[in-house]
């Protein structure tokens, strides 16, 4: 289950920018135009819109909202729910970024990187299905890539009377995939898309690729210090369980799902290797435990990396939309270490059917060519769409790859970076190039005889990365 609670996401797309006692801010940072002083009026006056509430933010205007949408999109008089989104307002003659993890919707403000770059608005949409913006009763058959874009494509057309400048689409991990189906299915909606570390699994049954990229991945060194103490853990496994179940004990937490203590164990413990490449760096590995540290050493290091909350209900339940997801079109990589062979005991465990309640009826759908048609369709027709990857991130093992008769598309790679990479962290003419596209898509001026910069500052409230922001799971 490829998941940390740690976080060391310290290089994820939430990067710092604004400061609110820049000499960037100006003006427009008190949103004084005539229009701007009554936004919220403008936006409630949106059909379908209505507020949660409105929070203080310095330089800008934070709002928290509902949106109404159709559950199905191709037949909207067949019910509605509230969908959440938020509305960072900076100014209406402001670019706009329209960011989404792919999960739960952040309640409290916060910048993306192409936000930060720009000095723009920046619109978030909490993905359908994900509490609490799931339609009662959950018919989950209409949880898919389509009506999520669809989601998005009204949520656009509803604001950009009010936001009228250029727009772009973004987000990391799952939300890069939001990004990119949604400029498929909606070319023309977007001015530009910025996916950050979003894989492409276009061949649900073929995972050689994540196979290659742990035998390469990194030194030789940091690979076998991994292998080592992941394969020390199961060795210990009976001494792990016990303190699994005394901690989920005193917690209240419960196994439902995963099926028993032991089961839950597996699934994190097979994902340690996975889990320590997607949000640390190789700089690190001489933090890894020896393989004769002590249980208690083992325990800790494997709850920092995996995090032992992974497998229990509690943990899995509020990410059940993206295993239904992963397990009915967008696929997921079904790698198991071989390494680990000769003390798994549940192979084919951590699939995603594992994490869905089995009350939702739920199967791969082989005959849904929509993964299939994003991936050509990247590939040969797609146009103003920026990808960025880290180098050792075990999700770009399979990424997009726009061809060359694609229009002003690119991708970079961050060298030695994790699923946290980001435009900031590429190398310096790669970080120019992509500084660039990223204000073109604005529709920014930007000198061609100066090096492209960020138009805020770093802001420690508004661009402190986020645990969920690229958390990617099984």
């Amino acid at each position: 289950m490829r998941k940390t609670l740690r976080w060391l996401l310290s290089l994820v797309v939430l990067i710092g920018t604004f400061s609110v006692g820049s000499a960037t801010a100006g003006a427009a940072t008190t949103a004084g135009t005539a229009a701007d002083t009554d936004i919220k009026d403008r936006i409630l006056a949106v059909p379908g819109m209505s507020l949660i509430e409105e929070k203080p933010v310095d330089g800008y205007r934070f709002f928290l909202l509902n949106y109404e949408q159709p559950v199905d999109h191709r037949h909207p008089g067949k019910g509605t729910f509230k969908q959440r989104i938020s509305i960072l307002h900076k100014d209406t003659d402001r670019p706009t970024v329209f960011f989404t993890s792919g999960y739960n919707l952040n309640t409290n403000p916060s910048r993306s990187e192409p936000t930060q770059l720009t000095d723009g608005n920046q619109v978030s949409m909490e993905y359908r299905f994900f509490t609490p913006s799931r339609p009662q009763p959950a018919d989950w058959s209409k949880l898919t890539i389509w009506q999520a874009a669809s989601d998005q494509h009204r949520i656009y057309k509803a604001l950009k009377k009010i936001y009228s400048k250029n727009w772009i689409a973004t987000g990391g991990s799952k939300g890069g995939m939001t990004a990119t189906y949604y400029r498929r299915y909606y070319p023309h909606d977007m001015d530009g898309t910025v996916p950050y570390v979003a894989p492409n699994d276009v061949r649900n049954d073929e995972d050689s690729a994540y196979y290659k990229f742990f035998r390469n991945v990194g030194s030789k060194e940091c690979r076998d210090r991994l292998n080592g103490v992941q394969h020390e853990i199961f060795e210990r496994r009976g001494e792990m369980v016990q303190r699994i179940k005394a901690w989920a004990k005193k917690n209240d937490y419960t196994f439902k799902l995963a099926g028993s203590a032991d089961k839950a164990f597996e699934l994190v413990a097979q994902d340690l290797v996975w889990a320590y490449w997607q949000y640390n760096l190789e700089s690190e590995c001489d933090q890894v435990p020896a393989t004769d540290a002590s249980t208690d050493t083992l325990y800790k290091w494997a709850d920092e990396i995996g995090g032992w909350s992974a497998g229990t209900d509690q943990g899995i339940t509020p990410y059940v939309p993206y295993y239904y997801q992963a397990g009915t079109q967008m696929g997921s990589p079904d790698y198991e270490e071989p390494l680990l062979d000769d003390v798994r005991k549940y192979p084919g465990l951590n699939v995603p059917r594992t994490y869905v309640p089995r009350s939702i009826p739920m199967a791969f759908n082989k005959h849904d060519r929509a993964m299939r048609d994003i991936d050509r369709w990247v590939r040969h027709r797609s146009s103003q769409m920026l990808f960025v990857y880290g180098e050792n991130d075990p999700w770009g093992a399979e990424p997009f790859r726009p061809g060359r008769h694609t229009e002003d598309t690119a991708v970079y790679w961050a060298p030695g970076q994790d699923h946290g990479a980001k435009i900031a962290t590429l190398k310096e003419d790669d970080r120019a190039a992509a500084t660039r596209m990223v204000l073109e898509f604005a529709g920014l001026k930007v000198d061609p005889d100066k090096k492209p910069k960020r138009l805020t500052a770093y802001d420690k409230k508004l661009d402190k990365p986020r645990k969920d922001t690229l958390e990617l799971r099984p």
